[in-house]
């Protein structure tokens, strides 16, 4: 009888202890770009609230990201630019077929809070913009990557090397911006939006705006590939359109 007694207690413990694990969730860890970072603070507590799963995120640029997949860094979903995505799917470090789409970015030109705001409308506006600023910032992320490429068509490489403001990895432009450092500086609009102390100019002339792309997808090796497949379908709902608009984002 006693031996029955405990018996039971201790299957009612399992019990519980199963239940609670349950009630709790999975966790999913997530490496994510900076460049969402702004609208994700948002939405990751909904979709802790809806799920009842935890997000635990680690924010890092996207140079720093690369080499955390590089050196073999595992987690559930992996947010970056685009064609870094498609890069670690041929490394066989994403999951085949998980790659989804989330928001176009543009990149922006800023300037300190109160200074002049110069000419950007227009290709060649940006151009004589770019040649008269005393110094350039951008970052080592996609947007910078893309203008150095936006340089070089425009034939002012060297001109803009002498005066380049580059930020190390993670490192927002609109610091450099903001103290001073960088006469004029360009970086996702997602980034230089929450900033104090700059003036946003606007968006890259339609002409010469580049095509900068976030997307997700599930690592490999996730602990949880259910669970991130759930908070990847709620972070691309329509549901979110708002948000990500309202942070400088436009929906794919």
């Amino acid at each position: 009888m006693k031996f029955n007694i405990k018996m039971k207690l201790v299957a009612t413990a399992a019990c519980g202890m199963l239940l609670s694990s349950v009630a709790q969730g999975a966790e999913v860890k997530v490496l994510a770009s900076n460049a969402i970072k702004e609208a994700a603070l948002e939405l990751f507590p909904q979709f802790e609230k809806a799920s009842g799963n935890k997000v635990v995120v680690t924010w890092a640029g996207t140079v720093d990201i690369k080499k955390k997949i590089a050196a073999g860094e595992v987690f559930d979903l992996v947010i970056v630019a685009s064609p870094e995505l498609d890069t670690f799917a041929k490394d066989g470090k994403i999951a085949a077929g998980s790659k989804v789409d989330l928001v176009r970015s543009s990149v922006g030109v800023a300037v300190k809070a109160g200074a002049p705001k110069p000419e950007v409308k227009s290709g060649d506006d940006l151009k004589k913009t770019l040649l008269a600023a005393k110094s350039v910032g951008y970052s080592t992320g996609p947007s910078g990557v893309y203008l150095v490429s936006l340089f070089e068509k425009m034939g002012i490489v060297d001109q803009i090397k002498a005066k380049a403001k580059i930020t190390t990895p993670g490192v927002p432009v609109a610091s450099l911006i903001r103290s001073g450092e960088a006469e004029i500086g360009f970086h996702q609009i997602a980034e230089l939006l929450p900033v104090r102390g700059i003036d946003i100019v606007g968006p890259l002339p339609t002409s010469v705006e580049p095509p900068i792309s976030s997307s997700l997808a599930v690592h490999t090796q996730a602990n949880d590939p259910a669970a991130s497949q759930e908070l990847v379908k709620f972070l691309s709902s329509p549901a979110t359109t708002n948000l990500m608009k309202k942070h400088g984002m436009n929906p794919i």
